[in-house]
């Protein structure tokens, strides 16, 4: 069914009937279609359902463009940005666009889901906000952090899920929390990534959270369990390019101080809490996603 969402993307961006927005849009990678994977698992594929996945990855999509600019990024995954190729303003202009494309679709599904959608987006929005200001020093509040990353990631994948619920019939609590969990689960092992992958997997260079200023779970564990010259040390390095040795002395730290298990752990039980939920309303099927929220290497 992930097919009919394509081709529902596709028409929704050639009824724009513009040729550039066409073919910038055709140089968006598409990514793993979580979302999409997530309501069609719920709801199943019939076409409102498959109109619903179509809209919630057109925002997400416009959602990266506009945070390719503002965090200065010129490659998604492993590929060119558009901000990158064509400018910050095309990158915005085409983020909006798919934007406002998708929340006119969205008014013909149901109100409902309109409005837990919409509601998303604007946690998503305050959370690119939140993102910007907690990079501007060094954050050692893990509940700031919690909090941005529930409204940047999070909340899509948790509206998803009970947009999904609404549409099938079903008592979307269950699915609201199960979609709150793998949103966070995700962010955790992305935080991960951007520590332990190799920059060819990952797509950017390693640490490269850290040096644009971002204080993610690991680096607040690390900083909880440091004295107070290492302490020094961490927040001395901070939005700044890393030497080999430090990086290295980063990582030391890391595997040390055992920061790297407790995150991976944390997120590990979120998505054991998010499948025994799915499992007491029969929803099995739901498990391998979930799962693949933490096993995977990019």
């Amino acid at each position: 069914m992930l097919k009919a969402v394509e081709r529902k993307i596709e028409q929704y961006v050639q009824e724009l009937n513009d040729p550039e927005v066409v073919a910038l849009y055709h140089q968006l990678p598409h990514g793993k279609r979580l979302r999409a994977k997530l309501i069609l698992r719920i709801a199943g594929g019939d076409l409102r359902m498959v109109k619903t996945a179509a809209i919630v990855e057109m925002i997400h999509a416009a959602s990266l463009l506009h945070d390719d600019v503002i965090d200065d990024a010129f490659t998604r995954r492993k590929q060119p940005s558009i901000n990158a190729l064509y400018g910050n303003k095309t990158a915005i202009m085409l983020g909006d666009i798919l934007y406002s494309k998708g929340f006119f679709e969205l008014n013909d599904i149901d109100r409902r889901v309109s409005k837990v959608i919409s509601n998303a987006v604007t946690q998503l929005s305050l959370g690119e906000m939140n993102d910007v200001l907690l990079s501007e020093h060094f954050n050692t509040d893990k509940s700031l952090y919690m909090k941005m990353m529930y409204q940047k990631t999070a909340s899509l994948i948790e509206a998803s899920a009970e947009a999904a619920a609404l549409l099938a019939g079903k008592a979307p609590e269950a699915y609201r929390i199960y979609g709150r969990n793998l949103g966070l689960a995700f962010q955790m092992v992305d935080d991960l990534l951007d520590i332990t992958s190799d920059s060819e997997t990952l797509g950017k260079p390693a640490l490269h959270d850290f040096v644009e200023g971002k204080t993610t779970l690991p680096y607040i564990y690390l900083y909880e369990r440091l004295d107070g010259s290492g302490r020094s040390k961490l927040r001395e390095m901070h939005a700044r390019k890393l030497s080999r040795e430090e990086q290295g002395w980063i990582m030391e730290q890391m595997q040390e101080h055992q920061v790297l298990i407790q995150s991976h752990s944390e997120a590990k039980r979120l998505i054991d809490e998010a499948i025994e939920l799915m499992n007491e309303v029969g929803e099995t099927a739901l498990s391998d996603i979930a799962r693949e929220m933490i096993e995977r290497n990019f």
